[in-house]
């Protein structure tokens, strides 16, 4: 059963008398266990498209399905539970509570959920271990390079064990080699987990790291094929890496070869 599938989806906007169609009649289906990159140029509708199939906005026209859910007639209440408990974000700005430590930002999920502390405790910890930041649980986003800022994002994004990874430009922020360790993270859960995963990213060879490369232009999709040479990554240890620094050893993003 595809974990996505818009039919004729189309979102308008209007600028004073002026009407914008961002999205015109697409058609998407998206199969439980794929890794799919959205590609296109500057106003093609990536932005748009990934709001619509995360749920953040609504279709000015056509029908969507979610999770095997028919979101067509759904109150704003019943979608955020709906993205709670079936989708995880990951952005490139990564969105961390500058407040909070790893494990508590990776817990905000959870609290909405209602879940009791200590199990919320368990699973945050089990997702940064996945991620390879257990040894950063207790450091907070400024102590943190960006790179494991944005493991940090995808720590949260996992711990409600979601049906889909929504990912808007994760590697935008961040250098080659934090790029390739992001990488090689999503083949690992799509490969291992069978994690659903579809990317938004202007880097062609971040693209390739999917399975399936989907070009917008104007609005429509204009292609949807295959990966052909698709690039894999070969995953670093990042728990040997993090266990390696004392606590506290990471400075601000940024430092140590990664960006912001």
């Amino acid at each position: 059963m595809p974990v996505v599938r818009l039919a004729g989806v189309t979102r308008s906007y209007r600028t004073g008398q002026v009407r914008v169609d961002a999205l015109r009649d697409v058609d998407l289906s998206v199969e439980s266990g794929e890794f799919v990159s959205i590609m296109g140029p500057s106003g093609s509708g990536k932005s748009t498209l990934l709001n619509l199939v995360g749920c953040l906005d609504r279709p000015t026209s056509g029908s969507r399905e979610i999770a095997g859910q028919l979101t067509d007639r759904m109150s704003d209440g019943a979608l955020a539970d709906l993205r709670n408990r079936f989708l995880g974000f990951v952005f490139q700005d990564f969105r961390l509570m500058p407040d909070l430590d790893a494990l508590a930002n990776v817990e905000l999920p959870l609290v909405y959920r209602g879940l009791p502390a200590r199990e919320r405790h368990r699973l945050a910890r089990a997702a940064l271990e996945e991620v390879g930041l257990a040894a950063r649980a207790h450091h907070r986003p400024a102590q943190l390079s960006g790179g494991e800022q944005q493991r940090v994002a995808i720590a949260r994004a996992l711990v409600g064990q979601p049906a889909l990874i929504l990912a808007d430009e994760p590697t935008g922020a961040l250098d080659s080699q934090s790029s390739r360790m992001i990488m090689a993270i999503f083949q690992r859960l799509n490969r291992e987990r069978g994690l659903t995963i579809v990317q938004v990213t202007h880097d062609e060879r971040v693209a390739r790291h999917g399975g399936r490369l989907i070009r917008l232009l104007d609005g429509r999709v204009v292609s949807d094929e295959p990966v052909v040479e698709r690039i894999v990554e070969e995953e670093a240890a990042p728990a040997a890496e993090a266990a390696a620094l004392p606590a506290g050893a990471a400075g601000p993003a940024g430092q140590g070869g990664e960006q912001r």
